[in-house]
């Protein structure tokens, strides 16, 4: 099995956990202070698997547009969570998560026209099957 397919699988596990596992300690907080516990969490791990594995030394690697583009990616990454984190406090976590999962298609769309990345059969049936368990959640 290829690395980035065992990243994903990992990645998947991880991410299926956390939005429970918010929700649960969401109980006697806002969902700011939730976030902000959480965001802290993050920086400190990054930060630490990032000199542990000498990653570090990639800073100097670093071009203009590509600080640019990183601290873009921060900010949408940031609004995403904010609202994520208000959704889940408000409402079912499985729901939300779905609907949020569902930001696969605008990335698939970005990634076919900005990326130039390959379409296939494949890719436009997953995606086809995302859209329609979307709109089975958010129709009435």
């Amino acid at each position: 099995m290829k690395n980035w397919v065992v990243y994903s699988l990992i990645s998947m596990f991880f991410a299926g956990l956390t939005s429970v596992i918010a929700k649960m300690g969401l109980k006697n907080v806002s969902s700011d202070t939730g976030l902000a516990i959480r965001t802290v969490t993050v920086f400190v791990f990054i930060w630490v698997n990032a000199i542990a594995f000498q990653s570090v030394k990639d800073f100097k690697n670093l071009t203009k547009t590509d600080i640019m583009f990183l601290t873009i990616s921060g900010v949408t990454t940031t609004l995403s969570w904010i609202f994520y984190y208000k959704a889940i406090k408000i409402g079912n976590v499985s729901q939300v998560a779905l609907i949020d999962k569902a930001s696969i298609l605008i990335t698939l769309l970005l990634s076919f026209f900005i990326l130039n990345e390959q379409f296939s059969w494949k890719v436009g049936l997953g995606a086809s099957f995302i859209l329609v368990g979307l709109l089975i959640l958010t129709i009435k």
